[in-house]
């Protein structure tokens, strides 16, 4: 991939709208697709997240079920830093070879930890969610990261 995809999300200057911008090949390795965006903690932002990150990743050529992947665990992870963390909330997408990683921060310091909702339970399985589709997960307090990679017979690729 030779260019990066940058977008920026400044409410101040955008109106709090992302901003998709092209980086020089000199600002980012060649081998690198990044997208970033960072939002007050409002759930309203959590489809835009979503979309965006997909519309990102189709241009960066990735195979349908990974995008798919990708946009669920977007989801997940930005929901639970709205809900959990507060603040302002960052979101990484970032493409090396056919692997995804995605991280989402907030100003919590509290880890992210997966939950095992009740039956009845309305919320709580979003890490759960993140965990089955992820080839691995963590979370630091203030980070909480996935890894996704192509899944076997994906265009070719093998997930290790």
């Amino acid at each position: 991939m030779s260019q990066s995809t940058t977008a920026r999300r400044s409410p101040a200057l955008t109106g709090g709208q992302s901003t998709p911008t092209r980086s020089r090949a000199a600002d980012i390795p060649a081998e690198l697709d990044v997208y970033l965006s960072a939002f007050l903690a409002d759930p309203r932002c959590v489809p835009e997240m979503r979309r965006t990150a997909g519309n990102f990743l189709r241009r960066a050529g990735l195979p349908a079920s990974l995008v798919d992947d990708a946009m669920l665990t977007v989801s997940e992870l930005v929901t639970n830093a709205i809900q959990h963390g507060g603040g302002e909330v960052g979101l990484r997408v970032s493409v090396v070879e056919n692997e995804v990683l995605i991280s989402v921060t907030d100003e919590s310091s509290k880890r992210a930890e997966l939950k095992h909702a009740a039956l009845g339970d309305v919320s709580g399985r979003g890490l759960l969610l993140v965990e089955a589709v992820a080839h691995s997960w963590g979370s630091n307090g203030e980070e909480t990261w996935c890894i996704l990679r192509p899944q076997l017979g994906t265009s070719g690729a093998v997930a290790a």
